[in-house]
């Protein structure tokens, strides 16, 4: 219970810089930063999904998987940032969010390598499209710093979750929730 109360004043605490993360609110290029991945719920889900795969997952995926998906998003972002595309951009970003739902809700465990390895690929994309919608006249390294910050805390979300809910015993709403994610793919894609 201890572990749900924490949870719970977390999300409170994160709730007015969410609430002053929306387009057009940002002054900086770290407030853009911070609100790119706020404002998409492909890309949100994503990150959630991230998190709570590495808490299914356990052991040192707990760190490596998140982790990873961090840093290759950064490069990536570094290369959207000097005009590097790649084909079926949003097509990536949107398989991201199907696979990791469908990862969660099956609880697949994979080694910690191959759950690096696949989350890798789709940082790449969700870097790529933070890094090419930097907005100009601003700072890229705030802005790498303000997706890269937003996509922690997301991370550490999803995590906390579920990590919360092996606490609890409660696993099959993390399964659930991936089932949900992965749900939320198809009908977005099909649009």
């Amino acid at each position: 219970m201890k572990t749900l109360t924490r949870a719970i004043a977390c999300g409170f605490l994160f709730a007015p810089t969410l609430a002053h993360a929306h387009p057009g609110h940002a002054v900086s290029g770290l407030t853009h930063g911070f609100s790119h991945p706020l404002s998409g719920l492909d890309h949100l889900l994503a990150m959630l999904a991230v998190g709570l795969w590495a808490g299914q997952l356990g052991g040192r995926a707990r760190w490596q998987v998140p982790a990873a998906f961090l840093g290759v998003m950064i490069l990536g972002g570094m290369l959207g940032m000097v005009g590097v595309s790649i084909p079926a951009l949003e097509q990536g970003i949107l398989t991201s969010v199907l696979v990791l739902g469908v990862l969660i809700a099956a609880a697949v465990r994979l080694p910690a390598e191959g759950s690096v390895a696949i989350v890798s690929a789709f940082a790449l994309f969700h870097g790529i499209a933070h890094g090419g919608e930097m907005p100009g006249g601003v700072s890229g390294l705030g802005y790498a710093g303000g997706f890269a910050l937003a996509t922690a805390l997301l991370h550490l979300v999803g995590l906390g979750l579920g990590l919360i809910a092996v606490e609890v015993r409660q696993t099959r709403y993390v399964r659930f929730a991936g089932g949900a994610i992965a749900i939320f793919a198809l009908v977005f894609g099909v649009r």
